[in-house]
């Protein structure tokens, strides 16, 4: 029997209206996976309506993930909440066949997070430099070139490992992000109206953050930064111990604690409490004289930060080694299927990706596109530009993997110490091909913009992908 008439077999029941029994675990011997949405039907997915609708969303949800993490340092994914407003909207209009329509919303509205990510971590600190270094130039073209070449090299570097992350390890990585928006996305096919009350509690919450904060900022009632130094004893302990407690108490990081979850959360919250509480203090009080003088804050911002900037960094290249099987056995498969090595066989829709004759093509067009950009709008001198070109192509392709097997294991992307990683090496690089001062320091920061954003676009894009996979989606679409 053909593959052909294998998928007939298998995929000729009707469409069901909750997730697979075996969509979250291994498959086994000779056992398939059925989408919801029939492979080989064909369903609206790329409408004039879920690209509008993506649009304005991403355009939304880009304004508050970049509010929150330049004030927190945190972006918040904004896969679910647009999943769940997706389904509302289309229970709302009434539409017919949503689900295909619904991942494109989500995937497109998606992206503000991620694109957010990686712009903020790097971009603004051309600002602050520029208090420092008056010459430092920065001009809107940089930003939006930055970001934007950044993403499409991250999709389209992902998208060789599509197979691999999403079809051939299916039920091996838990995909903790895209599992929670394929059960929001799937649940707007029930008859039981429970995509209406998820939309409602949505609303409701945004409607109690947003009087909470205004409330705060406008009238002052408390601070939304409260520490244990506006009182007398707070400021002595922390003269004597250095010890300080702070807690935020805005709407977005209480939110913020929802969306990571309890895990993630503790996570963040042991860090701080051991910069704060042990590494701060046993500086403070054991560190020279000098050292000594200086208040918590300080200590924090000139010493203490660099311990944890200095892990960041580490984990990005221990991240790296763990990957490098997979890195090969992903490029083995994209270059299989380049050489022609197949059955022959056409392709059901649920599994039918871009030509990858047709993705190294586009490959070689950004990677062009990138080079231009390095030399005629960033360093002006040919070869500084192609070794910083070189220097981006490396290191955006080897942390792609990183990225995507990070969100796939834990749903969170480690792309700050990535990008910590590649402004280290490719300051030193620069350095070394005479590359410095203000002019180097600009060109690190807008290369590691590119370089960020790429890592960010991979890591996200892996998510939409894999709820793709889930409900049944043409990647090639998506």
């Amino acid at each position: 029997m053909s593959k052909n008439q294998i998928d007939e077999v298998v995929y000729q029941d009707a469409d069901p209206v909750e997730m697979p029994e075996n969509a979250f675990r291994e498959l086994g011997e000779g056992e398939h996976y059925r989408p919801i949405m029939h492979p080989a039907h064909d369903y609206p997915e790329v409408t004039p309506y879920s690209v509008s609708m993506g649009l304005i969303l991403a355009i939304i949800f880009s304004a508050a993930a970049a509010y929150l993490g330049l004030k927190v340092g945190q972006v918040f994914e904004a896969a679910i909440p647009i999943a769940i407003i997706a389904v509302g909207f289309s229970g709302a209009l009434k539409k017919k066949n949503p689900l295909g329509q619904n991942v494109i919303i989500q995937s497109i509205g998606a992206c503000s997070g991620v694109i957010v990510a990686g712009a903020i971590f790097t971009l603004p600190a051309l600002y602050i430099l520029q208090a420092k270094y008056p010459d430092i130039s920065v001009n809107f073209f940089q930003i939006f070139l930055s970001s934007l070449l950044g993403g499409i090299l991250g999709i389209l570097f992902f998208i060789p490992f599509r197979k691999y992350f999403v079809k051939d390890m299916h039920g091996k990585y838990p995909f903790p992000e895209a599992t929670a928006t394929t059960q929001v996305l799937a649940s707007g096919l029930g008859k039981d109206s429970a995509n209406a009350g998820q939309a409602k509690t949505l609303i409701f919450a945004s409607l109690i953050g947003g009087i909470y904060d205004y409330v705060v900022e406008t009238f002052g009632f408390w601070a939304n930064t409260l520490n244990t130094m506006v009182t007398s004893w707070g400021q002595t302990l922390a003269e004597k111990t250095k010890l300080v407690v702070s807690c935020n108490t805005t709407a977005a990081v209480l939110g913020l604690g929802y969306i990571i979850g309890l895990k993630y959360s503790f996570i963040i919250f042991a860090g701080s409490i051991f910069v704060w509480w042990v590494i701060i203090p046993l500086i403070g009080t054991y560190g020279a004289a000098d050292i000594a003088s200086l208040s918590p804050v300080e200590i924090f911002s000139d010493y203490a930060r660099l311990i944890g900037i200095g892990g960041i960094a580490m984990a990005g290249i221990i991240g790296i080694v763990k990957s490098w099987g997979i890195i090969r056995e992903a490029v083995g498969l994209a270059s299989r299927e380049f050489k022609g090595g197949t059955d022959g066989k056409k392709t059901i829709r649920w599994q039918t990706d871009i030509s990858m004759k047709h993705i190294v093509f586009f490959i070689a067009i950004a990677l062009i596109a990138v080079f231009v950009f390095f030399w005629a709008g960033v360093i002006n001198t040919f070869w500084q530009a192609l070794v910083a070109w070189i220097v981006v192509t490396l290191i955006a392709f080897l942390f792609t993997t990183v990225a995507a097997n990070a969100i796939a294991i834990v749903g969170s992307n480690p792309v700050s110490g990535m990008t910590l990683m590649t402004l280290i090496i490719a300051s030193a690089i620069f350095v070394a091909v005479g590359l410095n001062g203000t002019s180097g320091i600009a060109a690190s920061m807008v290369i590691g913009g590119v370089v960020c954003t790429a890592l960010s676009m991979a890591g996200g894009f892996v998510t939409d992908l894999k709820v793709g996979y889930w409900l049944g989606s043409t990647p090639k679409k998506q």
